[in-house]
């Protein structure tokens, strides 16, 4: 079944009130033990929005390549990342909140509000408004969510090449089993988050098993 068609009620609201552009924001790869935080800010073309817009992780792989570039050519899109070493220096917490502000920065156009999935507003140069699951209700923080995701995931495949004992290919980071055995046996890659347990237990050489997997 189709994701149900997302209107932009949230964005013409913001429009009629003054606001002439809007920009919805979001992060991908809080979770993940390797690999960076990416977020994506998207001004939609009301008049051209993409059918089907809705929280990437309820599209296949393939849909989201799909959409990714639909709004490539319809819409303002601003792409930004945190690498791992940064995300452990500064927390994951303040990492995805900078990562959406420089996604904010690298539009071409300088929106007048911004939406932003969550309910954690980082601070940007406009009024900020947080969606509760804004990435599967509102379609501009949706394409977000989207354009983050396939840049990410393409991320990883290319890590995936140079270290390919970690299975960052289908994990793309996250704590599976798989990922969890390849971290004890060998110990920690350079991308991975040494601020998370995982990744600390296993640089102390112990089990990273025991913090649990979850699925990629």
């Amino acid at each position: 079944m189709p994701p149900p068609l997302l209107k932009p009620t949230r964005e013409r609201q913001l429009i009629r009130c003054g606001h002439g552009t809007v920009a919805g924001l979001d992060e991908v790869g809080r979770g993940p033990l390797a690999g960076p935080v990416v977020a994506a800010a998207v001004v939609l073309d009301l008049k051209r929005i993409p059918k089907g817009l809705a929280d990437s992780k309820v599209l296949s792989a393939e849909r989201r390549e799909e959409l990714f570039l639909e709004i490539l050519a319809s819409a303002a899109v601003g792409i930004a990342s945190v690498p791992s070493g940064e995300i452990d220096r500064r927390n994951i917490r303040q990492a995805s909140l900078h990562a959406m502000c420089r996604a904010l920065d690298a539009l071409p156009c300088r929106p007048d509000a911004a939406l932003v999935d969550g309910n954690d507003a980082p601070r940007l140069p406009c009024p900020v408004h947080t969606v509760i699951k804004g990435d599967a209700s509102v379609p501009s923080i949706a394409a977000a969510s989207i354009v983050a995701k396939v840049v990410r995931d393409r991320m990883m495949r290319r890590l995936a090449e140079s270290f390919p004992a970690y299975g960052f290919g289908s994990n793309v980071g996250y704590s599976t089993a798989f990922h969890l055995a390849a971290l004890a046996d060998r110990g920690p890659c350079p991308f991975h988050r040494r601020s998370f347990a995982p990744v600390r237990l296993a640089e102390a050489g112990l089990r990273p098993e025991a913090v649990g997997a979850v699925e990629a």
